[in-house]
């Protein structure tokens, strides 16, 4: 089985003269075609590379496609804008065992709005007095490997009103075991967002910010020789139920969010197995935690 995960490595000093050049008309074309995209689809998408982050093509990958036609490309994530929802409907970035590994930094809650935004993103105040958390679709610890990274994750195009049992229950649960299995395989790709297709609960603050019945979560291993993926929907509630009642097939929570997961990183004929499917025995679920959940963090 060939291997498909992107290639990270990067070209030495000792490259030629004449890869320099290929790169260099790469990296034009790539600019050219973001340009054009953007001009024609209203996409603010910044074009990969304009900050020296080489990561930025790669990325490229393994987004799904925005059905906003608002892309946001931050250092550490990139995400799609809902205006009509104020709230990302994707967000998408890696997690690898070497971030998770190094100390954690001293988190800082700067929420702020996100000045990407250009129709202007939702802003805390919007939560204020709702009865709603501000909850991570990227979790600040998972980027809490630099300041300038867990910093990134208090914008607030990456916030979402969840019940507070909720963030501080279940869905912590599943944060906290997607680190796990993480560290375990080496990097997962991880797409989070809400369920934008279903009716939303009520509307909070003045810029109206939906507060999203259920999210999702999929994450894949593209590492060889077993790749694998798993998807996940919960209700946005307090829950006593055992995280895996909540998995499903990739597939599944493409049909029920309306998005496409993993169409550029997967040939066709493995992203079809790999979503169609899924062995739960591959992932392993911790009792403890959905103990602990149950006995504290849903009384939190």
């Amino acid at each position: 089985m060939a291997k498909f995960r992107v290639n990270h490595e990067r070209k030495g000093k000792g490259s030629s003269g004449s890869m320099v050049v290929k790169v260099g008309l790469f990296s034009a074309i790539i600019g050219g075609l973001f340009i054009l995209f953007n001009k024609f689809t209203g996409t603010t998408a910044t074009i990969p590379g304009e900050n020296g982050d080489e990561e930025n093509i790669e990325n490229l990958h393994y987004l799904p496609a925005s059905t906003t036609g608002m892309l946001i490309r931050h250092h550490y994530y990139d995400l799609s804008y809902s205006e009509e929802h104020e709230q990302a409907e994707w967000v998408a970035y890696r997690l690898t065992r070497e971030e998770l590994k190094k100390p954690w930094v001293e988190r800082v809650d700067n929420f702020r709005p996100d000045p990407q935004i250009e129709s202007g993103s939702a802003t805390p105040d919007d939560y204020r007095n709702s009865g709603y958390n501000r909850g991570h679709l990227v979790p600040a610890a998972d980027r809490a490997f630099s300041e300038e990274a867990i910093d990134e994750t208090f914008l607030m195009s990456n916030i979402s009103p969840q019940a507070a049992n909720f963030n501080k229950g279940i869905w912590r649960e599943l944060e906290e075991l997607t680190r796990s299995w993480a560290k375990k395989n080496g990097e997962l790709f991880v797409i989070t967002g809400p369920i934008l297709t279903q009716e939303p609960k009520g509307k909070i603050g003045e810029n109206g910010v939906s507060v999203p019945a259920a999210y999702f979560k999929v994450l894949l291993d593209a590492e060889e020789p077993q790749v694998k993926g798993i998807g996940f929907v919960i209700p946005n509630e307090v829950s006593f139920e055992p995280l895996y009642r909540f998995a499903r097939p990739i597939d599944e929570v493409e049909k029920l969010s309306g998005l496409d997961f993993f169409g550029e990183l997967l040939p066709a004929d493995i992203e079809k197995e790999v979503e169609s499917e899924f062995n739960i025995d591959l992932w392993e679920f911790s009792k403890a935690k959905f103990e602990e959940r149950i006995e504290k963090w849903n009384n939190q």
